[in-house]
């Protein structure tokens, strides 16, 4: 008869597993208090609508729909009605479907421009909170650059610049976007610094790394979060600005790019409302859902605002 052996559990995977556990913990508390705003649930249900048809545009509506040579017999610029749902646009192309792709397109620009702006927002706003003299003064000098200066005015700069393209406009808005982000994060760092187990940390010889991942890092998250929810829908206005303005990619749609079309046929003076009236609602309605849900978290993770 054999007897069992166990393997014993290192204290770090025991301690990992924990840290897991809490984690968990605090993402399902979030979701329960998080469906207690209602302004936010349907904000998200109508985030996961639009996010749903946009990955859903080639089945939905496969690129042979947007070929100019298919589309001969189109009548264009026929109005919404049971046949063209949302109309057609002055080459007899369906705006349904231009729309479904261009939320493809101002989607992912509005996501990874925000990204972008919060990871550098983050990393700059970390380190000018944290270290201080010389370092922590020019980190804070060149936030305040970026603030005074005109974010959009900037993007277009780097637009108009570089070679045009998604990317182009992704970086051009995430490198003129952050400033405030790392403000926000600089405050946050600032006070958490001053409290009680940071400073213990620090006597008991924790360095820069160690207190900046293990203990600030994690802290300030929450707060970059809700920022970020905020930040995707003024990432997608500056897309739609820039498309507008003709400096996004032309072989792309997007709803900046399919306004812009309707103002070089000046659509709303020529009795074609849908070319506009369309793709600006559809705008107004991605950034009012990012702002519903942004607001949800920021007052969950904002002590001050919940107790109001």
């Amino acid at each position: 008869m054999s007897a069992t052996t166990s393997t014993p559990t290192s204290p770090t995977s025991s301690a990992r597993a924990m840290a897991w556990s809490r984690r968990a913990a605090s993402a399902r508390e979030f979701w329960r208090e998080f469906r207690h705003y209602k302004a936010g649930m349907i904000g998200l249900g109508i985030l996961a609508v639009i996010i749903i048809l946009a990955i859903l545009a080639p089945v939905l509506a496969p690129t042979r729909m947007l070929d100019l040579t298919q589309l001969l017999q189109s009548p264009r610029y026929a109005p919404p009605s049971w046949a063209h749902p949302f109309g057609t646009d002055d080459q007899g192309r369906e705006l349904w479907v231009r729309m479904l792709w261009g939320s493809r397109v101002s989607l992912v620009v509005g996501f990874a421009a925000t990204a972008m702006s919060m990871i550098i927002g983050t990393i700059i706003g970390i380190a000018a909170g944290h270290f201080t003299g010389w370092v922590g003064g020019l980190l804070m000098r060149i936030v305040d650059f970026f603030l005074v200066l005109p974010s959009l005015i900037l993007a277009i700069v780097l637009s108009s610049v570089l070679e045009r393209g998604v990317m182009t406009i992704v970086i051009a808005i995430g490198l003129t976007s952050w400033a405030g982000t790392a403000r926000v994060v600089r405050s946050q760092t600032l006070s958490i610094e001053s409290r009680d187990y940071v400073e213990r940390a620090r006597v008991l010889g924790g360095g820069h790394w160690h207190i900046i991942f293990k203990h600030l890092l994690p802290a300030v998250m929450p707060l970059v979060l809700a920022n970020t929810t905020l930040t995707v829908g003024s990432a997608i206005i500056a897309e739609s600005t820039l498309s507008f303005l003709g400096l996004g990619d032309p072989s792309k749609q997007s709803w900046g790019t399919i306004l812009k079309n309707s103002m070089d046929l000046s659509a709303a003076t020529s009795g074609y409302w849908w070319y506009v009236l369309i793709p600006g609602l559809a705008i107004l309605l991605v950034v009012l859902a990012f702002t519903l849900v942004g607001r949800a978290v920021e007052t969950i993770v904002n002590p001050t605002l919940r107790s109001r």
